[in-house]
């Protein structure tokens, strides 16, 4: 029973999470960038909520400026490479350290509890009059909010703007060779990622009832892995809307794998070194696969060329009925 409530809260989670995962995969995939930023922009997500939550505000409404102060984190990171110059691994480093202190400067402290003040969590309980937990509150507003995004993604990405954000990941010097501020789209790229990031760190914060400063450490990590166990479960077989869907399931995958070495036994303290070798293995499936493919048409070859040589020798005397 109590794996049956752990693969509960993996899935919420993973969902939740999803957002953050769809967020590094438009910088890892589609940009074709290592952006750091995600670290501190997942914390500067739930640290913004949090201290407008305890200061009164709607939970809903601090969504607006949780994904405000997202895109300031890719913003910083996009204007430091694109215009100072500086690698992109570096400046998004950069970025992710200054958001320690800056997080820390948001909240006042290093946490924040939420407890005894409204969420939207709590208040889709109480709509419901108490008959849905926690956990179930959370997993019903991923998934509209997941579900939102993904829409949203699949339009913008299909207008022209946003397949010229696609084709500089792709082929940055023939999109400029169109015209296209290639410095323009990288910022607007990194901008709408750590926006997505920081919501996913809000919607995960209210779901906890905290946040921390620290609670973004990993983030970046965590987001390749539920990436790669998409790719690799899913593959990409119905265009850009079943890529995005493949992600968010890779992320609840992950969290599920998760939840079930924990019951299993396995320290929390480990989890980084699970995490590791889950992309270890993740990373290595393709190179397997295609090492399998090559010995089979290399069996397969001498194969073929036996049975056509014999099928050739049949009807050259005659041997074979039309």
């Amino acid at each position: 029973m109590s794996i049956l409530f752990a693969m509960e809260g993996a899935v919420s989670q993973g969902i939740l999470w999803g957002l953050m995962t769809l967020g590094v995969y438009l910088t890892f995939r589609i940009l074709n960038v290592a952006d750091m930023t995600v670290d501190g922009s997942f914390a500067a997500g739930g640290a913004v909520t949090a201290i407008l939550i305890t200061h009164g505000m709607n939970p809903w409404l601090t969504l607006i400026f949780v994904f405000i102060m997202g895109m300031l984190c890719g913003l910083v990171t996009g204007f430091m490479n694109t215009k100072l110059k500086i690698n992109i691994l570096l400046a998004s480093i950069l970025t992710q350290i200054a958001l320690y202190s800056i997080n820390i400067r948001i909240m006042g402290k290093a946490n924040t509890p939420l407890l005894g003040h409204s969420t939207m969590m709590s208040q889709i309980k109480a709509l419901t009059g108490g008959t849905l937990s926690t956990t179930t509150c959370s997993l019903i507003i991923g998934v509209v909010v997941i579900s939102a995004i993904v829409a949203l993604m699949y339009w913008f990405f299909g207008t022209e703007y946003g397949s010229a954000i696609r084709a500089t990941g792709s082929n940055e010097n023939m999109i400029r060779a169109l015209g296209v501020n290639t410095d323009v789209t990288k910022i607007i790229g990194l901008m709408i990622s750590n926006g997505m990031v920081a919501m996913s760190g809000a919607l995960v914060a209210q779901s906890q009832g905290y946040a921390d400063v620290g609670m973004g450490t990993g983030t970046i990590v965590v987001g390749l892995a539920s990436i790669i166990i998409g790719e690799v479960i899913f593959g990409s077989h119905f265009g850009f809307w079943y890529t995005l869907i493949s992600v968010v399931l890779g992320s609840v995958i992950y969290r599920i794998i998760i939840a079930v070495v924990l019951q299993l036994g396995l320290k929390s303290t480990d989890l980084k070194l699970l995490t590791a070798l889950i992309v270890a293995i993740s990373l290595s499936v393709p190179v397997f696969k295609t090492r399998i493919d090559r010995r089979r048409r290399a069996y397969k070859g001498p194969a073929n060329e036996v049975d056509t040589r014999h099928a050739d020798d049949k009807f050259k005397h005659g041997n074979i009925e039309n």
